[in-house]
């Protein structure tokens, strides 16, 4: 019988993709440097990201419970309880979930966002906090989040219309930026049409705001589709 030296890795070298493609959340090189990131030249941009969606979700007023998938070490899903949500993460990735079971005190789950483990109307709704940008199958997992979520389905995004996205694209050519390689990055508009696709039939409410902008620009959050980061909220308006 021929015995397999085990290698020590959570994740085996040929286990590391995802959607058949390698993902820098299955990379610790990068994970493990993750929160450090936020703490960071990003602070400023995520003070600004959790304005835009308290503003957004805290209009439906029927929203008490969330689900964040894609949560990561739980920036975000840390924090919703600060506006009175109580929130559970989930996660693809088992080097940030790693993380979160020691920075988060509430339920984790390890699960692809294509097939989520809860039944319908589990949550009253349901998050994407830059992540969304990662499914090849952005269709599906709209439906799933639907299904999952009764009242609504918050979605935070790295714009497309953003002088960042072409400096992404330049640094990654010189292997200086892993983290957008696979990446799709959408407007609002393009978000929209893929949720219009999604949710046939269903009875909804779209509204979204920008920020992201320059500091020294006079506004940090607009009504116009430019900016760094966008937060969306879609309201299911064909539920009790």
């Amino acid at each position: 019988m021929e015995v397999t030296k085990y290698s020590g890795e959570l994740i085996p070298q040929q286990d590391k993709n995802w959607q058949g493609r390698p993902e820098w959340f299955f990379n610790r090189e990068h994970t493990d440097t993750y929160e450090l990131w936020y703490e960071g030249r990003y602070k400023r941009a995520e003070i600004w990201q959790k304005k835009v969606m308290e503003q957004l979700i805290s209009k439906d007023q029927r929203v008490k419970t969330l689900l964040e998938f894609g949560c990561g070490t739980t920036r975000f899903t840390r924090w919703w309880k600060n506006i009175g949500i109580e929130a559970t993460g989930g996660d693809i990735s088992p080097l940030m979930l790693s993380q979160a079971v020691h920075l988060f005190e509430g339920d984790l789950v390890m699960a692809d966002s294509h097939f989520m483990p809860f039944k319908d109307h589990t949550f009253d709704s349901l998050a994407f906090i830059t992540t969304f940008e990662y499914y090849k199958d952005s269709v599906k997992v709209i439906r799933e989040a639907a299904r999952v979520a009764k009242y609504g389905i918050a979605m935070g995004m790295m714009n497309r219309n953003s002088p960042k996205v072409a400096r992404r694209r330049v640094q990654q050519l010189f292997g200086k930026n892993p983290f957008y390689v696979t990446a799709t990055f959408y407007t609002p508009k393009m978000l929209t049409e893929i949720i219009e696709k999604a949710l046939v039939g269903r009875k909804y409410t779209i509204e979204w705001t920008c920020t992201g902008l320059p500091k020294w620009f006079p506004v940090q959050q607009w009504n116009l589709p430019v900016g760094d980061f966008f937060g969306l909220y879609i309201q299911l308006n064909d539920v009790e």
